[in-house]
């Protein structure tokens, strides 16, 4: 049985996961500022659980277009008393959406499972041993350029090469550090530095990367992007639900383990059926 290994649970690849997506953030790009107070955390992870989340994703800093690094005291701040709550009532495995190893410590510390890293350890060289340290489950994220030019940087030709080139960068950091191979999933970054073609690609062809990178799970986070809302004659943030859910349904079929996404609900019942159609587990 294939499986995720985390810092206490270990997660059965046998049927996909859902990671519902939980901003703590007053700017992200979609759901920037919902959630105020740690009541308004514990409600919402109750709500996604009841939905069909898998993994809660707990962001404290926005990663949207133009948006602006918090200091590691703002983010830590956000997150860490929110983990805490949640981990004392639930027992769904919680995530951390970060790049700086001192937000993912005090994280971890706070009953983290998995340190989301959308850098790939490129932005804090210390990142690789605090995932090391707590033996934590890792998400290895491509993406290019810095923090701020994430979105801005031109396009590479190649994207496949680029991922692929980037993918085994960001492994042999991992296994110099310790990590082991079970506690690593890899996700292709759509969105981040590609353009609307690449990212369609990527849906569409990630079995060639899977091929590559075969004892990994592949994580794909497409929930609400803009690439969608280009297709959609320019829909909005709010009215692109549709295109959202088609897009993991796409990606799971490809092969993808993992799907992120701020529609628990929706995805996570059309995934069911993915599921079944290719043959996986229908266990819960």
């Amino acid at each position: 049985m294939r499986f995720w290994q985390l810092r206490n649970q270990k997660l059965s690849l046998e049927r996909t996961l859902v990671m519902g997506v939980l901003n703590l953030t007053p700017d992200s790009f979609s759901d920037g500022g919902e959630i105020v107070t740690i009541d308004d955390a514990l409600r919402r992870a109750e709500q996604m659980i009841e939905e069909g989340a898998d993994i809660i994703d707990i962001g404290g800093e926005s990663t949207r277009p133009g948006s602006k690094q918090v200091s590691v005291e703002e983010e830590i701040a956000r997150v860490a008393p929110a983990i805490e709550a949640i981990t004392k009532r639930f027992n769904t495995p919680i995530s951390v959406d970060t790049t700086k190893s001192e937000v993912a410590k005090a994280a971890l510390d706070a009953g983290a499972e998995i340190v989301n890293d959308i850098s790939a350890f490129r932005f804090d060289e210390a990142m690789p041993e605090a995932v090391s340290k707590h033996e934590c489950g890792i998400v290895l994220m491509h993406s290019r350029g810095g923090f701020e030019t994430m979105h801005s940087t031109p396009p590479t030709e190649d994207i496949f090469k680029d991922v692929a080139s980037d993918f085994s960068r960001a492994l042999t950091v991992a296994h110099h550090a310790g990590i082991a191979d079970e506690a690593i999933a890899l996700d292709v970054g759509i969105g981040f530095g590609k353009t609307l073609e690449q990212n369609l690609a990527l849906i569409n062809g990630i079995g060639r990367l899977r091929i590559e990178f075969p004892t990994y799970p592949f994580v794909v986070g497409a929930s609400r992007k803009s690439f969608i809302g280009k297709i959609l004659d320019g829909s909005p943030v709010d009215k692109r639900l549709e295109g959202s859910v088609v897009s993991a349904a796409i990606a799971v079929y490809n092969g993808v383990s993992i799907v992120r996404t701020h529609d628990i609900k929706e995805t996570s019942t059309a995934l069911k059926i993915v599921d079944a159609i290719c043959g996986k587990s229908l266990s819960q």
